[in-house]
């Protein structure tokens, strides 16, 4: 089982190839591939851009059509996003995102941890 250290040490080192591989997305854990269906790092998709997530306010990345729910979402910290990725529908009900939640704790951890860094 990874650590909370080991796992950043793990994402550290991905990201620091990130300037080698085409994209930012690519770096990203595979715990990450369950979101690259609507999220694209850098740009608006089906999803909206999640790069510098962190600390936005949720609902107000320029060019995305949200829901009045999430514009009225807080902004995203690692609380907010560990509960809303764990259960997006019953942590703000009436947003877009069609998406059951991210089962797997270290899974979770993963994705935060870089969405914590990706810019």
């Amino acid at each position: 089982m990874l650590t909370t250290k080991k796992l950043g040490l793990v994402l550290a080192a991905a990201l620091l190839a990130a300037p080698f591989a085409a994209s930012a997305q690519e770096a990203a854990p595979a715990a990450f591939n369950q979101c690259k269906a609507c999220h694209v790092i850098g740009k608006n998709g089906v999803g909206p851009n999640l790069a510098g997530v962190f600390g936005r306010k949720a609902g107000s990345f320029d060019g995305f059509k949200y829901s009045d729910a999430m514009k009225a979402a807080p902004a995203w910290d690692e609380a907010t996003l560990t509960k809303y990725l764990t259960d997006p529908k019953g942590t703000i009900p009436g947003n877009k995102m069609v998406f059951a939640g991210i089962k797997k704790p270290e899974d979770l951890a993963a994705v935060i941890a870089y969405l914590k860094v990706v810019k």
